[in-house]
């Protein structure tokens, strides 16, 4: 582990000083780092704490002077040892958590590169994009374009129900990161007017979020939704959960009640709650398996509708979209669990009584699927249910409302557990950012030097993520509902028909409605 230093080294050329660019609260210095500029720890909102606890994020407080930003910002409160593993920094003391971090290839007003904007995952429970996993450097440099990442509220503080608070708090921290972006980026080389989103898994619900709310239009032309998860609360599911939350500290769910307790304590309720929400599955149903107790709430405001239905009725035809999924999703989460190999046919039919769609879509799956081992038909259904078909569904409705979309799934297996964690949930992570050895990349390639192979495919999935933020192109041919096209991530790389025809067919015609409260 290393720490985060607020000032440059002593001795080296990074001593020399860094460049300095002015934002709408004040300059700031970055560090030259292997041919870019890079500024970290930017605030882009007043820390959401004190009367401010709860609430939308406000505007930054301007400074004087000129601000060293050469440190990431604090993570939002969570439970950290949900972060532990290789490369991990040791994060950084203080409640300044909404902060931004920038690599430019020069910042320079005149440059007007694309930008793209990274929104991490984690369950909408833990995240921090000071995390060595999503050094965009390469990104940055690969496309010769301007990354920025960000930091939004996430568990208790972003997305628990509170009475008194606006829902879905973390997401509109990213809207207030995504004006920061419209006010600021062009000092630093970058083209307001050319900006994608980008996230994987909560990351990707969070884009597909954006993609429909009222209060992020015009924020960005283009999104790539990596792995997006199909879980949306309903309001009164959300209600009835915010209440089980607070009950686990001994009060009730209202902003006078839980502003009693310091951010940092009050994660404590969702760690207490997740191991118990299987106990609740006469109550919160499909939500309880998942031992997740937040996701985006439709609650009639900040966000109407669930993306699919949004964007099937054109909420977002205007949006270039780049949507897709890797083949073997939940195996990471069996394995996490020590489960590789052990589930039993009891298991497999209760995932499927749970999760497979329709009143008959446990005897669907295993017709679609004969042979299945319970294994592989426990790993199949919630690997659908939870992120490969509301992937493929929201590629559909957005070409059923007016717009264009390309669709990719990921099948090289990871290298790490000898190929046994296959493409899994994350795997897209490292490849992407070239970050092997750092978070999650630590295990999927077990710490092993990435063979040839895998830098292949890394390069060309930033190649490919680029080349769409600058064009609106991946590189392969948009998908249709007839032909199906999408583009199959491998060691030899194919642009064919989605090849998971059968779980296709399972889930056609499901939109993904909010999860009700039973």
């Amino acid at each position: 582990m290393t720490t985060t230093e607020s000032r440059p080294p002593a001795g080296g050329p990074s001593e020399q000083p860094g460049p300095v660019v002015r934002t709408t609260a004040g300059a700031v210095r970055g560090r030259r780092e292997e041919g870019l500029a890079v500024f970290r720890g930017i605030p882009f909102a007043a820390p959401p704490v004190g009367e401010a606890r709860f609430g939308a994020p406000r505007p930054a407080r301007a400074w004087d002077g000129i601000r060293e930003a050469y440190a990431f910002g604090p993570p939002p409160p969570q439970d950290l040892g949900l972060m532990a593993g290789p490369g991990l920094i040791d994060v950084p003391e203080g409640d300044d958590w909404l902060t931004v971090n920038v690599w430019t290839p020069d910042p320079d007003p005149a440059a007007r590169r694309p930008v793209m904007v990274w929104i991490y995952g984690g369950a909408y429970r833990i995240g921090h994009a000071g995390s060595p996993g999503y050094d965009a450097r390469r990104i940055a440099a690969d496309g010769d374009l301007v990354v920025v990442t960000l930091n939004y509220r996430v568990g208790m503080e972003g997305f628990a129900h509170v009475e008194g608070a606006p829902a879905n708090r973390g997401l509109l921290d990213q809207v207030a990161a995504l004006e920061w972006v419209q006010d600021n980026i062009e000092a630093f080389g970058g083209d307001p007017g050319q900006v994608t989103v980008f996230g994987e898994s909560a990351g990707a619900g969070s884009v597909s979020s954006l993609l429909v709310m009222e209060r992020a239009a015009g924020l960005f032309r283009r999104a790539i939704a990596q792995s997006v998860p199909g879980p949306y609360f309903s309001d009164a599911l959300a209600r009835d959960i915010g209440g089980a939350l607070a009950a686990e500290v001994g009060l009730r769910p209202t902003v006078a009640d839980l502003s009693t307790v310091d951010p940092r304590r009050l994660t404590a309720a969702g760690e207490a709650l997740g191991p118990k929400m299987p106990r609740y599955l006469d109550r919160w149903g499909q939500a309880a398996p998942t031992v997740t107790p937040f996701a985006p709430v439709v609650d009639g405001e900040v966000l109407t509708s669930t993306p699919w239905q949004a964007l099937r009725a054109g909420a977002a035809r205007d949006i270039d979209l780049l949507v897709g999924h890797n083949r073997d999703e939940y195996r990471l989460f069996v394995a996490m669990a020590g489960e590789l190999g052990r589930i039993t046919e009891e298991g497999a039919a209760s995932a499927l009584r749970v999760f497979a769609p329709g009143p008959d879509g446990a005897q669907a799956y295993r017709t679609a699927f004969p042979g299945a081992s319970p294994s592989e038909l426990y790993e199949r259904v919630q690997s659908d249910w939870l992120f490969a078909m509301p992937s493929l569904r929201l590629a559909e409705a957005q070409h059923a409302g007016g717009g264009r979309v390309h669709f990719y799934e990921l099948t090289w297996p990871a290298p790490g557990s000898g190929g046994a964690l296959g493409a899994c949930h994350g795997l897209d992570i490292p490849l992407l950012f070239g970050t092997f050895g750092a978070d999650l990349g630590a295990l999927l390639f077990a710490g092993a030097e990435p063979s040839g192979e895998a830098l292949a495919l890394s390069s060309r999935f930033r190649s490919s993520w680029t080349a769409f933020a600058r064009t609106g192109d991946p590189g392969w041919p948009a998908y249709d509902p007839e032909e199906r096209l999408v583009q199959v991530l491998d060691a030899e790389p194919v642009v064919t028909a989605y090849p998971e025809e059968a779980s296709r067919r399972l889930w056609e015609g499901h939109d993904f409605p909010p999860l009700p409260l039973l």
